[in-house]
């Protein structure tokens, strides 16, 4: 194998790849168009969700997609115009969210998202990150006794099959940890797992800088400027062409623009997501991050403030920024929580790179024996990108992967 490697992406994946190949002794240059951490890792719930065994799934009730149709919801929205280049994939996901393929492939999900805690600390130890990732979980809040009934059944299974801990709280308790709700609520789903980051933003960078110290390199450059050159590859960059012997391709939604020229063109589509940060009102605090079920969004407290995050919004790439599902959830927001004034002047917004059956792409590019892909992470770049590091690492080292790592393979698309 070539000891030199060029990783393509400096969000929280293409981070995570770079060091664990530099732990193994590689020559690895970082290199993005923008410093790391700056891409979609910026911008989420901050959560390591141990929880997530099972992917989000494309609606299959007539009276969910008639309610996403009518495209007035918080949760999910689309531009008319997109619509058409999107009905491919769109298509693709919904086959493969028939319950019984879709049982099958959480399997293969779980596999991964059961390994995140563990992989996560293990950076963050060495990168002295450990206080961000506050071990305080997250909730789901129910007005609806029979939905609440429901969700405690599946997280029952989910503690059966996949070792995941949650705690049911009723009215009393739900107040009593969060004492300045505005609202009473039936009950909470509180999963007990996951890390809550009070900043994604700064984790990754944190990773980045123990990657540097282990004498990796960070430049910034243009990915798509990637050529092949010789037995290697080059990419140009500000500080003029890179030469490596492999490349790992860790552009989330943009990764297509630098696989398609190598034959390889997966059917990725985006999820674009907003944030804004709100102060809050005297001496109110928010202890957990929680989505009101009814309301369809995550409030979550973040060193900056408390951030408002939305679903997920389909559109053309390249579209201006449409941030109406914030403007549909702001005043809700405030009827759940007293919230300050925004922090920042306008939102942030990114976009999650997904695949039609939910799972990542992980591993070499069909005849390419000296790229590899690291990208269609979805909703779980920021879960599940130390993960990913390791095992892209172990398969690129000639090491035996310590998962299994066929369901991700490229060959699938």
């Amino acid at each position: 194998m070539g000891s030199s490697v060029v990783v393509l992406g400096a969000g929280m994946v293409g981070v995570s790849v770079a060091l664990h190949l530099r732990q193994r002794g590689l020559d690895v240059v970082l290199v993005d168009r923008q410093n790391p951490g700056e891409g979609a890792s910026f911008g989420n719930g901050g959560l390591i969700q141990r929880e997530a065994v099972h992917p989000h799934a494309f609606p299959r009730t007539v009276a969910e997609l008639w309610r996403i149709a009518r495209n007035n919801s918080v949760d999910a929205v689309y531009h008319p115009l997109a619509l058409p280049g999107l009905t491919s994939p769109l298509l693709r996901y919904w086959w493969h969210s028939e319950p019984e393929r879709y049982l099958k492939l959480c399997a293969d999900y779980a596999k991964l998202i059961v390994t995140c805690l563990d992989e996560h600390m293990a950076l963050a130890k060495p990168a002295g990150a450990t206080d961000l990732l506050r071990p305080i979980g997250w909730m789901r809040l129910y007005n609806s006794p029979q939905q609440l009934e429901t969700a405690l059944a599946e997280a029952a299974v989910m503690h059966r099959d996949h070792g995941v801990n949650y705690q049911a709280l009723d009215s009393d308790a739900l107040a009593a940890a969060e004492p300045h709700l505005k609202v009473r609520r039936t009950g909470a789903l509180h999963w007990t797992d996951p890390y809550s980051v009070s900043d994604p933003h700064a984790l990754t960078n944190a990773y980045a800088r123990l990657f540097l110290s282990l004498g990796g390199q960070f430049i910034l450059g243009d990915a798509t400027t990637l050529k092949q050159d010789g037995a290697g590859w080059r990419v140009q960059t500000s500080e003029g062409p890179v030469q490596a012997e492999q490349v790992v391709v860790a552009l989330g939604i943009a990764a297509n623009k630098v696989t398609e020229p190598l034959g390889y063109s997966p059917p990725l589509f985006g999820k674009r997501g907003y944030h804004y940060h709100f102060g809050l009102q005297g001496n109110a605090v928010l202890n957990h991050p929680f989505i009101d079920v009814a309301s369809g969004f995550l409030l979550a407290p973040m060193r900056a403030g408390i951030r408002l995050t939305t679903g997920a919004e389909f559109a053309r790439d390249g579209a201006e920024p449409t941030p109406v599902q914030l403007a549909r959830a702001e005043p809700i927001a405030r009827s759940l929580l007293p919230l300050a004034e925004k922090v920042e002047d306008k939102p942030w917004m990114g976009v999650r790179p997904c695949t039609p059956d939910m799972l990542p792409i992980i591993g070499r590019l069909p005849k390419r024996q000296n790229v590899w892909a690291a990208f269609g992470h979805a909703h779980q770049g920021l879960t599940l990108g130390p993960t990913t590091g390791r095992l892209l690492a172990d398969m690129m080292t000639g090491e035996k992967p310590f998962i299994d790592p066929t369901p991700y393979r490229a060959e699938r698309f």
